[in-house]
């Protein structure tokens, strides 16, 4: 466990890296299509700068509006905080701050750039649809990604994500419609459809570096959970009423999409498992549901 937190640290300093060098790529095509000379670079390194300083401080405020979290009230909610606070204390991590999803469809994720600093936000959907031992058992897994330093690197990608695609759009409008650098000859019109290309390309990187993220700390995170409850087949429950309910979520945004305990992007356009599996950030559940089964010696009855 404590060679996987190690190991989430170094892939937070290499996604860092990549995405800077990613809006690096992009700020220079777009430097060259309009000839921006010196100032446009210095404008380039700004705009890095600033775009990934933000980025690590604010992922987790971007997450939950994203997702139209809002604070949980201690009082409405008050089986939430009193799980959330045993759990604390079995895992001894410092109570996060609550959010809840006004959601149907049951889901839950965790977020923040380090323990001191974390989230963890709940559909309405998942309060009403499972039982204590189930919620329990969920709440586990989130403070597991927060214990083993998971919610920083996911919530980077989900900010990181946004940033080149939203960059990387604007950009390809200014070149087409603000006149761009066309002269030079065959080299200069080669250059300009490298700039273009870098353009296209580079927000395509960015979703393959999301989905590159390690499917492991799903299974890391169940099995954390487990250790930390004492139990894993309330995690297993939890996971196969999620594998049978097909509520529709109502925002299921894509940049935050591998935050979930489960892809709420699946829930809501029902991809088959067999497709998603191809390029989909987490593990099937049924797999995660066997680990769990396997890890614990017991057995679900059949779906």
């Amino acid at each position: 466990m404590y060679e996987q937190i190690a190991a989430n640290k170094r892939k937070t300093f290499l996604l860092i890296f990549g995405f800077v060098l990613l809006l690096t790529l992009v700020g220079l095509a777009f430097n060259y299509l309009l000839s921006g000379g010196v100032v446009g670079i210095v404008i380039v390194a700004v705009i890095v700068i600033v775009s990934s300083t933000v980025s690590y401080f604010n992922s987790d405020k971007a997450a939950l509006a994203i997702s139209h979290a809002k604070p949980a009230d201690p009082h409405q909610y008050a089986r939430l905080y009193n799980l959330i606070e045993g759990l604390c204390i079995a895992s001894g991590l410092p109570k996060p701050r609550l959010y809840i999803i006004e959601d149907d469809a049951p889901n839950a994720f965790s977020t923040g750039r380090n323990p001191k600093h974390a989230a963890v936000a709940v559909t309405t959907g998942l309060l009403a649809k499972m039982n204590r031992v189930e919620l329990e058992g969920v709440l586990a897994h989130e403070l597991s990604h927060v214990r083993n330093r998971d919610v920083r690197l996911m919530t980077l990608v989900a900010v990181l994500v946004g940033v080149v695609a939203l960059l990387s759009d604007f950009l390809l409008r200014i070149s087409f419609f603000g006149g761009g650098r066309r002269s030079g000859g065959s080299a200069g019109a080669i250059a300009f459809a490298l700039g273009l290309a870098a353009l296209v390309i580079a927000p395509i990187a960015a979703v393959l570096i999301q989905l590159a993220v390690s499917r492991r700390r799903e299974y890391l995170a169940d099995a954390s959970a487990a250790e930390i409850t004492g139990d894993g087949e309330g995690l297993a429950l939890a996971l196969r009423k999620l594998e049978i309910d097909q509520t529709s979520t109502a925002h299921a945004s894509r940049a935050v999409a591998h935050l979930y305990i489960e892809n709420p992007q699946n829930q809501a356009t029902g991809v088959s498992t067999a497709f998603r599996g191809m390029f989909d950030t987490h593990p099937p559940l049924e797999a995660r549901i066997h680990a769990l089964e396997e890890a614990g010696g017991f057995r679900l009855a059949p779906a």
